[in-house]
């Protein structure tokens, strides 16, 4: 798996590719479906097997004070890519002149003349180009007058609904773990470097790693069972706080997991924690004693609802 820059020429041996193409923030059941029919498409014939994705995103350029809402770095996109099969992850950087490029010369001279692709996939209801002038229609009959083959695939319903990354953030919202990991096909995680902090949890029993949460969306303040994925790949369960931390001040919003059973110096390093269960809203108590009491209690509680998750 490698990772291509739109502003940089492409290698020889990537151009001929099947691209999928779409912002594919959280690579839910949605996106599988579209990089799944690009992936088959392109062993079918032989070909590299592209997945473009958007970094920033588009809404990040339009609307720059909206409110976080990533559910995955690039990072985390490029593995989950490489792991459904595909060569490649081209990152598109979006800027002004993207956002101003027609929908016209996306397809003439980006997609088919840059980078050499014999085909494209999108989503049923994607959109690109200036002012969105261009949609599914629009690529298959602009690509025909360039050769280019392409493909619309349509929405992964879930009952009544799309699956969408919108319903995900939903989910999130309402600290809704099990829906947000069933349309993911895995549990939210946030990746991030531990950084110091006032180290109170240490002077309570309860060492956390904080995390910065950066650009992604906000899942409802409270204690959640998690699990972490250490460097070298080493799996545990903890319970972590997300929020303001009311007890404490100044309010300081982090991610604070204490992994059960660990000890040893994170500090520095790079970290991903994985949210499986809601246990209960921040809180204020009116002591440290009692707040203390109440996370035995979480814990207690983490541990048994992920007792039976396999770790490696």
């Amino acid at each position: 798996m490698i990772r291509l820059d739109s502003r940089q020429p492409i290698p020889p041996e990537m151009r001929g590719a099947i691209i999928a193409l779409g912002n594919f923030d959280g690579f839910h059941l949605g996106h599988q479906a579209v990089v799944g029919e690009a992936i088959s498409w392109a062993r079918a014939e032989g070909r590299p097997a592209i997945v473009a994705t958007f970094d920033p995103h588009p809404v990040r350029h339009f609307v720059p004070d909206a409110p976080p809402f990533r559910l995955t770095t690039l990072d985390q996109r490029e593995e989950l890519f490489a792991a459904a099969g595909a060569d490649a992850m081209l990152v598109f950087h979006f800027d002004a002149e993207m956002a101003a490029t027609p929908a016209c010369e996306w397809v003439t001279k980006v997609i088919a003349r840059r980078f050499g692709a014999a085909g494209v996939v999108t989503g049923a209801d994607f959109t690109f180009g200036k002012g969105r002038g261009g949609n599914a229609a629009t690529l298959r009959e602009l690509g025909e007058t360039v050769g280019l083959a392409a493909r619309a695939v349509g929405p992964v319903a879930d009952g009544s609904h799309p699956v969408s990354s919108s319903r995900i953030r939903q989910a999130l919202a309402e600290g809704d773990c099990q829906e947000a990991a069933r349309l993911l096909t895995r549990p939210f995680a946030i990746r991030g470097l531990v950084q110091h902090g006032d180290k109170l949890g240490r002077t309570i029993g309860f060492p956390t790693a904080n995390l910065a949460l950066g650009g992604y969306v906000r899942p409802r303040y409270g204690i959640y069972a998690v699990t972490g994925k250490l460097p070298g790949g080493r799996q545990v369960t903890g319970a972590a706080n997300l929020g303001i931390r009311p007890q404490f001040d100044p309010p300081k919003e982090l991610l604070e997991p204490f992994f059960f059973d660990f000890s040893g110096d994170l500090y520095g390093a790079e970290i991903e924690v994985a949210f499986h269960h809601f246990l209960r809203p921040e809180a204020k108590f009116e002591s440290l004693d009692a707040l203390t009491a109440q996370m035995d209690r979480d814990c207690a509680e983490a541990r048994r609802l992920l007792s039976g998750l396999p770790l490696v």
